[in-house]
């Protein structure tokens, strides 16, 4: 079967693209805008609309495949691809991109794939944007799956040697600033990994002492005991903290992984994951500030985790942040890896090499990217899982839950 053709259709996400550093900088919350010019090159304000692309193959069968293209929220910091705007990238899919796959067959999900993700220009020596090659190759699994009859999450596991989950994927869910209302939510909707939290800035969220985060999760402990139906239910605590204690602690890495070990007494009995608690600002010494932070964790006994995120940005990255155990599990941001094919390949190594596997992303994606991660989580089997695209809890959470719980039905059938 072959594809006959490819189009696009520019879309919206569901969330913003944010300028993380003139957040960092101190722009202020103007209801859902920011007060405060943009630092970031490509920012017209330091928040605005999400973007996205629908890549779309229709097969010779009549059926269409199709992926979303989109970028993190926090595009253009941390090491990452410059701001996605659709307009911008329309062109570059319908005249580079498209004569890849138009009038050729299907074959592999992983030869597909490697057309767009691997390709290197000659001129410039530069690969495609991370969130076209993204959306191309979830396409890419679309189309292989609907020529063959087959689940994505079956294409994956027969080609990477896996075996789709018999049980769903723990889910992480987001609560933006919204934290106490969108909490309830979570806790009512018993979601597995809880609450994101978004604590990006020291003196409005996490306190010069950090006693504001403190209150936040001794909060939360209560909260969940007080509100839970059954007693059984034992969600782990997960907060960003965005670099932010590296700030209140001046990078003092036993005073952090101190700060932690408060925070985890606090959180108890459940378990505390810490993501991002310093930003270095370049990827080898977040790497060893890290490590770091773990070893003086480990020298104190405290059982608490923290995640690897910023600078951890590609394959390789997750790849040299578990060799050097920079951190107890990495967050895969799917989007910045470019082709999902990366995003499985970035599964399979945490899991072999110890390093806890967590398949994030950002809630600035789409319904279809989330759908197409909820099938890699099913076939790679991380220990986590994110809710998106949005931080309202309910829309990413029902989106993640109902396609694996389709996957479930399904497996054993087609």
């Amino acid at each position: 079967m072959k594809v006959v053709k490819v189009l696009c259709a520019a879309g919206k996400t569901g969330f913003y693209f944010d300028d993380q550093r003139a957040i960092k900088k101190g722009a202020k919350n103007d209801g859902a805008f920011y007060i405060g010019e943009p630092v970031t090159e490509g920012f017209t304000g330091v928040r605005q609309a999400g973007e996205s692309i629908s890549v779309l193959f229709v097969l010779e069968n009549g059926a269409i495949a199709h992926g979303d293209c989109a970028a993190v929220q926090y595009s253009g910091a941390g090491g990452r691809d410059p701001l996605f705007l659709a307009e911008n990238f329309i062109p570059i899919i319908m005249e580079q991109i498209a004569p890849m796959y138009e009038g050729k067959e299907i074959v592999t999900f992983r030869e597909m794939a490697d057309r767009v993700d691997k390709f290197v220009c000659p001129e410039t020596g530069k690969r495609f944007h991370t969130a076209i090659r993204y959306g191309v190759t979830q396409a890419c699994l679309d189309a292989v799956a609907k020529s063959r009859g087959k689940l994505m999450a079956q294409i994956i596991a027969e080609e990477y040697d896996t075996r789709v989950s018999d049980h769903m994927i723990p889910i992480f869910t987001q609560s933006g600033d919204d934290r106490y209302l969108n909490a309830d939510k979570m806790i009512m909707k018993e979601a597995e990994v809880l609450p994101h939290a978004l604590f990006n800035h020291v003196e409005t969220k996490v306190g010069l002492k950090g006693e504001k985060l403190k209150d936040y999760v001794m909060w939360l402990s209560q909260r969940i005991k007080d509100k839970r139906v059954r007693p059984d239910y034992n969600p782990t605590i997960h907060i960003d903290v965005y670099g932010t204690l590296g700030v209140v602690f001046d990078n003092d890495y036993k005073k952090i992984a101190e700060y932690i070990g408060e925070l985890n007494e606090l959180a108890k009995p459940f378990k505390l994951r810490i993501e991002g608690p310093v930003d270095v600002e370049a990827r080898d010494p977040q790497i060893e500030a890290l490590k770091a932070i773990r070893q003086e964790m480990d020298k104190l006994g405290i059982d608490a985790e923290i995640v690897a995120d910023e600078w951890c940005n590609t394959l390789e990255d997750i790849v040299d942040f578990s060799k050097a155990k920079a951190g107890h599990m990495a967050q895969i941001k799917t989007p910045d890896l470019g082709g999902i094919n990366n995003s499985i390949e970035a599964v399979l190594y945490c899991k072999a090499h110890g390093m806890g596997a967590y398949l994030g992303g950002t809630c600035n994606e789409t319904n279809r990217s989330a759908e197409v991660c909820a099938h890699i989580a099913m076939a790679t089997q991380p220990t986590q899982t994110l809710a998106k695209p949005g931080m309202g809890v309910d829309e990413g959470y029902m989106i993640m839950y109902n396609e694996m719980s389709r996957i479930l039905a399904l497996k054993d059938v087609l």
